[in-house]
């Protein structure tokens, strides 16, 4: 994948150290938190233009949730689930301010599930970090809502009765304009992608599939075993043909609107019957978040969608820039003892 960086300005220039706090890093050894912070201050480093003072990271609660204190830009460290409205307050009060979020899939979409969806409708331009560990590490291994059915948990000891909220298929449920995915263990392929999200304009989702050592080990060993992720995970690229596998011989083929895996080396199948991607395909994306429910099919990682469309803050400044043309600057004593009210007898 390329990865042009938008250049702003000349100034300044950061290493991944000037993004690193004082504070000292606690999560438990071996977590994939640590990969995401390293990433993450990466990614930043080689973003020009971008100045420390101007860039926030909000989180809720959880472990992710820990993220601000270790990133040396300004931070807010808020409450359970609210880590998107909270956000989405400061991008709105201060547009030029870079805002990021940085929450778990429990924080994320279950206490911040309704927060969540309306900032993608709304496509406030905000960067949000999903840590998705499929369980609730902070408060010691309880379902979460990406816990897949069956799932023994602390919360539930003879299996998980619930089915698993698919995150990507819900961003795009909602209208989401950059949906993308990734993994802790995929460090170079986060980075450019964290890269694109800071260059999208509008609401930027990306879900990171995260290990939890400790109370769901080995969530995502089925994808990143070095012996057989070459067939079990596809990456997404716009307008390449969707092929994976060890020796690049398997593809992608919609058999109408059903994706099935061909080998383009065998029978009648070429690469010419590959499935082109085009990341501005709405229907295409929801395909392919699908993939997840069918152990037949491999994992997506990458930009499932980008598009560009109007932003919450920059119609909101507009309608008050309209408003005060109109109708003057406005003075509060004057509405106050406005024609606008009602008797009650």
């Amino acid at each position: 994948m390329q990865t042009p960086i938008e250049e702003k300005t000349t100034q300044p220039k950061y290493t991944p150290k000037d993004f690193a706090s004082s504070n000292e890093v606690r999560w438990c050894p071996g977590c994939g938190d640590y990969s995401i912070l390293a990433q993450v201050q990466r990614s930043f480093a080689q973003i020009l233009g971008i100045e420390k003072e101007k860039i926030v990271f909000i989180s809720g609660i959880g472990c992710s949730s820990r993220f601000p204190y270790y990133m040396n830009t300004y931070g807010f460290h808020t409450i359970h689930g609210r880590a998107t409205a909270i956000a989405s307050g400061v991008k709105v009060a201060n547009p030029d301010l870079s805002v990021w979020v940085a929450t778990g899939d429990g924080d994320l979409l279950s206490i911040g599930g309704n927060h969540f969806i309306h900032l993608l409708r709304r496509n406030i331009d905000v960067n949000v970090l999903l840590f998705n560990n499929r369980i609730y590490g902070l408060t010691k291994g309880q379902a979460s809502p990406t816990s897949v059915h069956g799932q023994i948990t602390k919360s539930s000891p003879y299996g998980n009765v619930e089915y698993p909220v698919n995150p990507v298929s819900l961003a795009l449920g909602m209208d989401g304009t950059f949906i993308a995915r990734t993994m802790d263990k995929e460090q170079k392929h986060m980075q450019e992608i964290i890269i694109e999200c800071y260059k999208h304009t509008g609401t930027s989702f990306l879900e990171i599939l995260q290990n939890c050592v400790i109370f769901n080990d080995g969530a995502y060993d089925y994808y990143t075993d070095k012996e057989n992720k070459e067939d079990r995970v596809i990456y997404i690229e716009n307008k390449k043909p969707l092929i994976f596998g060890k020796k690049k011989d398997k593809g992608i083929k919609l058999d109408g609107w059903k994706p099935i895996v061909i080998d383009i080396t065998k029978g009648d199948n070429s690469i010419n019957d590959v499935l082109v991607y085009d990341e501005t395909s709405k229907e295409l994306a929801f395909i392919l978040s699908s993939f997840t429910d069918n152990p037949e099919l491999p994992l997506p990682l990458g930009i499932f969608l980008r598009r560009q469309r109007s932003r919450y803050e920059v119609e909101l400044e507009n309608q008050i820039a309209y408003a005060k043309q109109k109708e003057g600057e406005p003075n509060v004593d004057e509405l106050l003892k406005g024609n606008s009210f009602w008797e009650i007898d």
